[in-house]
């Protein structure tokens, strides 16, 4: 599955989609950024509520495939503008963490 399809299957809102095609395979959740760092592997959703710049950091050094902010948590526009300029894909799904966790393990 893509990101793409990702985005039109769950109902995410895209803050920022630098790459819609990358493949999405697997899925982690995690907001201490030291474990995720450590833990989440290339091409996995990313499910978190953290937003600051670290986010960007750590989506870009574990190679995730898409950061998803749950909760309906967004960026700021500073934030947004590093995750564009990364080519960081974001997410963000207004449900709590656990449903969007479900509802992106039943489509990759």
């Amino acid at each position: 599955m893509t990101v793409n399809e990702l985005v039109r299957e769950c109902s995410f809102d895209v803050i920022c989609l630098a790459d819609g095609d990358r493949e999405v395979k697997g899925c982690y959740i995690g907001d201490l950024l030291s474990w995720v760092m450590g833990r989440a592997r290339e091409d996995n959703a990313w499910i978190t509520i953290m937003s600051n710049i670290n986010v960007v950091a750590v989506a870009s050094l574990s190679d995730v495939s898409c950061v998803i902010l749950a909760e309906g948590v967004t960026l700021d526009d500073e934030v947004k503008a590093v995750a564009e300029s990364k080519g960081i894909n974001v997410l963000c799904s207004q449900s709590p963490i656990f449903e969007t966790a479900l509802a992106v393990s039943g489509k990759v």
